[in-house]
């Protein structure tokens, strides 16, 4: 088949870009002529709250990816559109995550339809944002009424969906990330982040955002304070700096709080996870997390709070503890992960669980629900 991959890429950075790249390698694999078109134009610099969209590294010469879609250009959404329309693609594979997006992508997609052939295919992260606004349910409808069918990664994100299309559908969950590496020595790890190997440490990793509840968490590590062990806070911050700050001088953790400020490139993610022995998703709402299957990569037990799909993703007692989203829920839980033996006995499950989660299972779904558009 001839297959476009319409959605981030190199040069942007993030789990959404790798996951896209991932898909259209493994379609490579069999056979397919694969295209990639991702943004001339993602954010403008004044909407994005970090401090750069974009890596550093080179292209990766085994994927063809040209910069096309620009999100704030209508007459660049009818252009692709029409491009789209005349190279007749028999899947365009896209992804879904905000309501930004929708008027751009809703109108590619209704204008390269019309030439009977193309159907369009989307993996969905979610249907309704983490942060609300009013225009969100009018987005949502104009590009998910334009889609042919969906892969849902979370039950919650599928029930968001059937109230927004009717078109074929299918449940397939977040792949395991497998791009990171393998684990390193610890004292390397610790080393290459500047970290007293002597000390244990608790992982708080990817974007800081108010929905995350690192302030639960933190509430929650003041209460229960360990000895030799310290939590180790690894991300960019999209939500307040300073108020994070201001509670952990509040609460006197300045001496059990490390705080690793910034975006984390590819290439040094396997060092947090190779450093800290577990990783703590302290969750007010959520609908998946591409962090979880970093975890899974590396064998890393986990504390999740029982919101969205984190439960489906891991399933408490066997790979993780699953608690309540508050600061006594995340209290318990963490009490019962660090209780002793625990870490070892949940590490061991990794290798059963993990196969649930393969990149092979997930696009061979996208071509079911494919087949099912015909």
């Amino acid at each position: 088949m001839k297959i476009v991959v319409l959605g981030p890429a190199h040069p942007y950075r993030g789990g959404l870009a790798t996951i896209m790249e991932t898909m259209a390698r493994e379609y490579q694999s069999r056979g397919h002529e694969v295209k990639i078109y991702t943004f001339s134009v993602q954010y403008p610099s004044l909407l994005f709250p970090g401090k750069s969209q974009f890596v550093t590294t080179p292209a990766p010469e085994d994927l063809h990816i040209e910069r096309v879609m620009n999100t704030v250009n209508p007459l660049n959404w009818i252009h692709l559109g029409l491009r789209l329309k005349r190279e007749k693609p028999d899947m365009v594979l896209m992804k879904y995550w905000t309501p930004f997006m929708a008027p751009c992508f809703g109108t590619v997609a209704r204008i390269a339809r019309t030439n009977g052939v193309t159907k369009f295919v989307c993996q969905v992260d979610n249907v309704e944002p983490h942060e609300h606004h009013i225009i969100d349910k009018p987005c949502n409808h104009y590009y998910l009424g334009a889609v042919d069918g969906f892969v849902y990664m979370s039950e919650q994100v599928g029930g968001e969906l059937k109230a927004y299309s009717s078109v074929p559908m299918i449940f397939s969950p977040h792949p395991m990330f497998e791009n990171f590496g393998k684990v390193v020595e610890r004292n390397e790890a610790c080393a290459q982040l500047e970290l007293d190997p002597e000390q244990k440490y608790s992982l708080f990793f990817g974007l800081i955002r108010d929905y995350k509840g690192l302030d639960l968490l933190l509430e929650a590590w003041a209460k229960w304070r360990p000895e030799g062990r310290k939590l180790l806070v690894a991300g960019e911050f999209y939500a307040s700096r300073e108020k994070t700050y201001e509670l952990i001088e509040k609460l006197g953790l300045q001496d059990d709080v490390v705080m690793h400020e910034g975006f984390v490139a590819d290439e040094d993610v396997r060092y947090y996870f190779s450093a800290a022995d577990s990783l703590l998703l302290p969750y007010r709402t959520a609908t998946q997390s591409g962090v979880t299957q970093i975890a899974y990569n590396f064998s890393m037990p986990m504390l999740v709070t029982g919101v969205g799909g984190l439960p489906e993703i891991v399933p408490d007692g066997r790979v993780g503890v699953v608690c309540e989203p508050s600061v006594d829920g995340i209290l318990e839980g963490l009490q019962r992960l660090y209780a002793e033996g625990e870490l070892a006995r949940l590490k061991d499950n990794f290798a059963q669980e993990r196969k649930r989660f393969s990149w092979a299972t997930m696009c061979d779904k996208l071509l079911e629900v494919l087949e099912m558009a015909k």
